[in-house]
């Protein structure tokens, strides 16, 4: 079948995947567009993957406050300024640091926790799990289920989504890769809270700002 221009540019407009991943998915869906689209979806993480080690170095700083509480500065990298232009990514950018506010990560991915802080956790789960009885070999299998848990509180990446929590922000992150064609880093951010530090009233704003994220 002939895949013509214009079916390709269709494509483009409702995937945001690169020129050549859609013209690939017409010729093997036969020029079936929503079949194309199905394919591209699954073929997310992959692309992802191929563009992970392209640099990015453009992007945008972006601040998000709430209610005079909690703020939110946050670094996004993309390949291009174009890219950093779009909506698309001033909406990730946004929701990211939405997320920070909310969910008040310390670290970006698991490679960027200290190595002793990591094994100061780890230490405190055997001895948790040997507390209750069970046996070292045992404990130290366990321990590997309750680090998940302990970067999932931690880390950016590893946390589920504020808006969705099916999907993980690693999720997320990748899908924007693959619908924006470039690659895609967040490399920092700093949350300050009023009060953080100090003695003082117990207060959850960051259960607060989740709350009305979600509705």
């Amino acid at each position: 079948m002939n895949i013509t221009a214009s079916l390709v540019k269709e494509l483009r407009e409702k995937t945001g995947a690169g020129m050549l991943d859609c013209k690939n998915a017409l010729v093997e869906t036969e020029g079936n567009i929503e079949k194309a689209i199905d394919l591209l979806r699954e073929k997310g993480l992959a692309s992802a993957s191929k563009k992970a080690g392209r640099i990015a170095s453009e992007g945008l700083v972006d601040s998000y406050i709430h209610g005079g509480r909690i703020g939110v500065l946050i670094e996004i990298n993309s390949e291009t300024d174009f890219v950093a232009k779009t909506d698309r990514f001033k909406d990730f950018v946004r929701d990211m640091a939405m997320q920070v506010a909310a969910a008040n990560p310390k670290y970006v991915s698991k490679e960027d926790v200290p190595e002793d802080v990591a094994e100061r956790e780890k230490h405190v789960l055997i001895q948790q799990a040997m507390n209750e009885g069970k046996p070292e070999h045992i404990a130290l299998k366990m321990v590997e289920g309750r680090m998940g848990k302990f970067y999932e509180e931690i880390c950016l990446l590893e946390q589920n989504f504020i808006k969705d929590p099916s999907m993980k922000i690693k999720d997320i992150l990748n899908e924007n890769i693959s619908k924006i064609g470039e690659n895609l880093k967040i490399r920092r951010f700093v949350r300050f809270e009023v009060g953080e530090g100090l003695e003082k009233k117990e207060e959850n704003f960051a259960e607060e700002v989740a709350k009305q994220i979600g509705n």
